[in-house]
């Protein structure tokens, strides 16, 4: 998988090792057999609305972003074998759980990939 680092408008680094589920095969191997995510770590899954924890064995935040990368929503703290998901998201950032509230990420927050 593809990595790079994950920011708001303004420069400010919301995930400095942002891993890209882009493709069928990655979004479906997502974080499952993963122990966890280290603080500054994260997957960006696109296109997705929706994710779940199904057989995973830690929580996470998920960050719902329209098509141009602006948070539509953001669920903390989802524990294993729960889904969540967000009208009109094309893809969903996960953190690891409690990141979203340390980085401040709020609705409205336009992010980026860097290049």
């Amino acid at each position: 998988m593809k990595k790079t680092t994950l920011m708001r408008a303004d420069g400010t680094v919301v995930c400095e090792r942002c891993s890209l589920a882009d493709s069928p095969v990655a979004r479906m191997r997502g974080l499952l057999g993963r122990d966890g995510l280290e603080q500054g770590e994260g997957l960006l899954l696109r296109p997705a609305s929706s994710i779940h924890t199904f057989f995973m064995r830690f929580p996470i935040d998920a960050v719902f972003l329209d098509r141009d990368f602006a948070v539509l929503g953001i669920e903390d703290g989802i524990a294993p074998w729960r889904a969540a998901s967000q009208r009109g998201a094309k893809a969903v950032l996960e953190l690891p759980a409690g990141e979203s509230s340390r980085r401040g990420l709020a609705v409205g927050d336009r992010l980026t990939l860097a290049a």
